[in-house]
């Protein structure tokens, strides 16, 4: 019987950051599943993702990507009321910009979310495999 391990990645360089951007490239992310925990500083967003790391693309992972440290958030081109609106993943990308860290979440059809935070702690963590092959 094959054991199968559910992944859990941290990131606190952009170096790290970079490699949950690679895993989590193409992913699919329902509006609802975004929250951002103002009082707790915490970002989570929900995400459904292709296996990219066996490259297995038949087989879907539900994984939650969380940023902590989290001062502020910002939507650009999102409808935050549509909570069916599922947008697709493209990239994670992080600026230096004085003292803080800005790290944007590009999703296709131009639209973004920004968080500012002063340190880069980010965690990539697989819950369960979805055998879904109409990703």
């Amino acid at each position: 019987m094959e054991k199968k391990f559910l992944k859990k990645i941290i990131a606190q360089t952009p170096e790290d950051l970079q490699i949950i951007s690679a895993c989590c490239a193409d992913s699919k992310v329902k509006t609802s599943e975004i929250k951002f925990l103002e009082s707790n500083k915490i970002f989570l967003m929900s995400l459904l993702r292709l296996d990219k790391e066996n490259n297995d693309n038949n087989k879907s992972i539900n994984s939650v990507v969380k940023f902590e440290f989290v001062e502020s958030s910002k939507a650009k081109n999102i409808d935050q009321s549509d909570k069916e609106l599922i947008l697709k993943l493209l990239a994670i990308n992080i600026f230096k910009k004085e003292y803080n860290f800005e790290i944007t979440l590009l999703f296709s059809k131009n639209r973004f979310i920004t968080l500012s935070t002063e340190v880069i702690e980010a965690t990539l963590e697989d819950q369960k495999s979805v055998n879904d092959k109409s990703f």
